[in-house]
């Protein structure tokens, strides 16, 4: 299995290893699978989840951005030898010599601090936001209490990235409210940090997700006995979902309705 290596600076702090079917959780809170005593690391900051025979890297809505090799991202299937910044910290991650290296080209899919290191602004210039706007300028005018979130940069993803449908999804049971579908890889299963938390014995930590392409939104099936199914059918691999669609998984209900891009 891969292995992360957390650093500072030049000193090994840990060595930490991924698992399929778990999901590991970064972030300043003990609570965390990796703590990282940071001020400028949000409580949960970031998690990689195991998807299938891959591992996806998710921020959480962090306050100062995760970063994988120098570049701002808010999904990013991880490969070998990729480099993930975290404030002031880096995890490092490597494979094992017999495991499958997937290309980097790949890809599918308590108050906390302001950064204002200059690390931190290198990294964001180096970072190429897909929108016009000075990622440099915009936390000179705002470190006092910006997000990174409010530029929405797609540095890591594709250009046609701000083309890819969008969608929400309504609980009719097994939770309230709506869930809007913004995310590249929006992840459903047992597991706390799951976009979409199903609980159940039967139920995987990361069992189905709902990722986004240019011609709409799809549900793949991951692990696990309790399969999704769409309008009562099972759901075995992967199926394009469609305006009021009905997705079962486990006791969660969920009504599936196309929505203009926010882009």
């Amino acid at each position: 299995m891969p292995a992360l290596t957390l650093k500072f600076r030049h000193k090994s702090l840990g060595d930490y290893q991924l698992q399929q079917g778990a999901s590991l959780t970064i972030g300043r809170r003990e609570d965390n699978d990796v703590v990282i005593d940071d001020p400028a690391v949000s409580g949960h900051h970031a998690k990689i989840d195991s998807l299938g025979d891959r591992f996806v890297l998710i921020d959480l809505k962090s306050k100062n951005g995760t970063f994988v090799n120098e570049q701002l991202i808010d999904s990013h299937w991880l490969n070998d030898g990729d480099v993930i910044a975290i404030g002031g910290h880096s995890l490092i991650l490597e494979f094992s010599e017999d495991e499958v290296r997937h290309t980097k080209n790949n890809d599918d899919f308590d108050a906390t601090q302001m950064m204002s290191s200059t690390d931190h602004r290198r990294m964001m210039a180096k970072s190429k936001p897909t929108k016009s706007i000075s990622a440099v300028n915009f936390w000179d005018k705002s470190h006092s209490g910006g997000s990174v979130r409010g530029i929405e940069p797609r540095a890591a993803e594709p250009k046609l990235q701000a083309q890819q449908a969008s969608g929400v999804l309504t609980y009719l049971a097994g939770g309230s409210g709506r869930v809007q579908l913004t995310r590249k890889i929006t992840t459903i299963g047992k597991d706390p940090t799951s976009d979409i938390v199903v609980k159940g014995m039967l139920v995987d930590p990361t069992t189905a997700t709902i990722r986004r392409e240019p011609d709409g939104c799809y549900l793949n099936y991951i692990s696990g006995l309790t399969k999704p199914k769409v309008n009562e059918k099972p759901v075995t691999a992967s199926i394009l979902l469609k305006d009021l669609d009905i997705i079962e998984i486990g006791s969660v209900r969920l009504e599936f309705s196309n929505e203009p891009s926010p882009e």
